[in-house]
């Protein structure tokens, strides 16, 4: 079938992306549809996948850079994510990367503290109670589990990151 119109309209047609099924069982330009008896427009795993890479690549630990500068380039990235993706039909997905984000912001700022003594002082100076931040600081658990903690989310709030300028995924959905 696709051959005979390529030869008469002297296209080359992908045949891995052109086919005829419902529109839950397709992605179309990084959405794809719930099957609800109103269809409803979602971001596909494949774009969710490719988002948490991308925020991994600017997020590396291992960068160098300050957080405020990380930000600055996150932001960017965000900003035209959010103007392509922002309107999907599923505020939830939206929520759930947001919350990623925000636990991977946490967990590099976690990375770049290093020390026991520094992290207690960092949490301390940023309204942790002395016995929680002890606590947080001389955990021996991981850096994913620990930017789940109170402690860092009383030290390091949503609110810190919206003043480094990066924008909220849920909040843009109304924009």
């Amino acid at each position: 079938m696709f051959n005979n119109n390529s030869r008469k309209l002297k296209l080359k047609v992908n045949e891995s992306k052109s086919a005829v099924a419902r529109p839950s069982e397709r992605k179309f330009l990084g959405f794809s549809f719930t099957k609800d008896k109103e269809p409803k427009r979602r971001i596909s795993n494949q774009a969710k996948k490719k988002f948490k890479d991308q925020v991994r690549k600017l997020t590396r630990r291992k960068r160098g850079v300050s957080i405020e500068r990380m930000s600055e380039e996150l932001a960017s990235y965000l900003r035209g994510w959010v103007g392509y993706y922002g309107y999907c039909q599923t505020p939830t997905v939206l929520r759930d990367l947001d919350s990623w984000l925000r636990r991977r912001l946490r967990s590099v700022v976690w990375k770049k503290w290093k020390r026991g003594r520094t992290r207690y002082t960092e949490l301390v100076k940023r309204g942790v109670r002395p016995d929680l931040a002890a606590q947080t600081a001389g955990s021996s658990h991981g850096l994913w589990r620990i930017s789940q903690s109170p402690a860092l989310g009383i030290a390091l709030p949503n609110a810190y990151f919206s003043k480094l300028g990066l924008p909220s995924l849920q909040e843009s959905m109304f924009v």
